[in-house]
């Protein structure tokens, strides 16, 4: 039997977009955590059905791996939060992982423009 469709179309991706401006501003405004410093969602991505939601976060300064501990460990104040902003039948359990892409952005601009410099150099 297929999996029943939802009746309105990307739900999901509504409900993440939802998830990561209200998880923006608890985090910004109530978790008192001196561990999490200047944190940047990047962004939300949960499951079918709703129960597990990934959310990808950046830093500006502070230690990536103490800062999703902190996260992780704030996961039930920050879902009780959630609770009392999103009206859906299931708020999911957070689980947040700390997003590279940045810095592998920024790698891969650094080797860019070495070999630019370089390919100049030689002609």
């Amino acid at each position: 039997m297929p999996a029943k469709k939802s009746s309105v179309p990307n739900r999901g991706f509504k409900v993440a977009d939802q998830i990561q401006r209200d998880l923006s501003e608890l985090i910004a405004r109530e978790l008192k955590d001196p561990r999490v410093g200047m944190v940047t969602l990047q962004a939300v991505e949960v499951t079918p059905d709703y129960a597990h939601a990934k959310v990808f976060f950046s830093l500006l300064v502070g230690d990536p791996q103490e800062t999703q501990e902190a996260l992780n460990q704030a996961a039930g104040f920050l879902r009780n939060g959630l609770f009392k902003r999103l009206h859906i039948h299931t708020v999911p359990t957070l689980h947040f992982v700390f997003d590279r892409t940045t810095e592998r952005a920024a790698d891969m601009n650094a080797l860019i423009a070495k070999a630019v410099s370089s390919r100049s150099k030689e002609e």
